[in-house]
């Protein structure tokens, strides 16, 4: 198959890529450095060209609202479209969980409205919900060092790896449309204080870490189970200590 990954030099995209050539495909990575760009167009038709697949992975470069829903809709409506005029058979969009039950952040809203306009698109489509990926709890840690106390948000936390991320794009982008939301996280479910801990000791990092529930996760406030699959979901196959080994031995060397 003929799969083009938009987003496909990112952290996901990228391994996305991978898997799928492994798997004997045709995989193209099209991004902005490879000349397509969603929002305006640029490239699209010409990206899309006997493409079998398209799999979504592009994110926005802003946050703040209303950019990131301008991104969003954008974007999506400009990909859909071309979709459509390529006869694309199955259009599979990588979103987050939980991104209904915040209300309030823009981003996850954006998501939302990105979901919508797949499903109205006419195109068969697949959305994957995922969890936060592992490989940003570094900089989720970082950025609630407050005087060496490391602030986190409270509720429940269930990460996945990107390399597992990836593997369950590929898979899908193999398989049929499913016309329905699917969710995938990590095969641990913990307080979120427990994995920043974690993650810290793995580096002889000995700052404390304080759960508040008062912490804004990307400005919101959470509940217990704001970021975690409430149904079933899909498990990813590498565990946070595995992953952690792993980044602590890529570090060293």
């Amino acid at each position: 198959m003929r799969i083009v990954v938009i987003g496909g030099t990112g952290l996901i995209g990228s391994r996305t890529i991978n898997v799928l050539r492994q798997a004997g495909h045709e995989a193209i990575a099209a991004a902005p450095s490879t000349g397509v760009n969603t929002v305006t167009g640029e490239g699209l038709d010409a990206a899309l060209v006997n493409a079998d697949v398209v799999v979504d992975l592009a994110n926005s470069p802003s946050f703040e609202p209303p950019a990131v829903l301008n991104f969003f809709t954008t974007h999506e409506a400009n990909l859909v479209a071309a979709e459509l005029r390529a006869r694309v058979k199955h259009h599979v969009v990588l979103s987050i969980v939980g991104t209904d039950r915040l209300q309030g952040n823009a981003y996850f809203q954006a998501k939302v409205a990105q979901e919508n306009v797949v499903k109205r698109s006419g195109v068969p489509y697949t959305v994957i919900r995922s969890t936060q990926f592992m490989e940003f709890i570094g900089t989720i840690a970082e950025s609630g060092d407050r005087d060496g106390v490391v602030h986190v948000a409270a509720g429940l936390f269930q990460p996945i790896a990107a390399d597992d991320v990836a593997a369950i794009v590929a898979e899908t982008a193999q398989s049929k449309p499913r016309y329905a939301t699917i969710e995938i996280a990590g095969p641990e479910r913990a307080p979120f204080d427990e994995f920043i801990r974690r993650y810290l000791a793995t580096s002889n990092d000995r700052r404390s870490v304080c759960a508040d529930p008062d912490w804004p996760y990307f400005c919101s406030r959470l509940d217990r189970l704001s970021l975690v699959p409430l149904g079933d979901a899909r498990l990813g196959r590498l565990d946070f200590a595995g992953w952690t080994a792993a980044h602590a031995a890529a570090a060293v060397g």
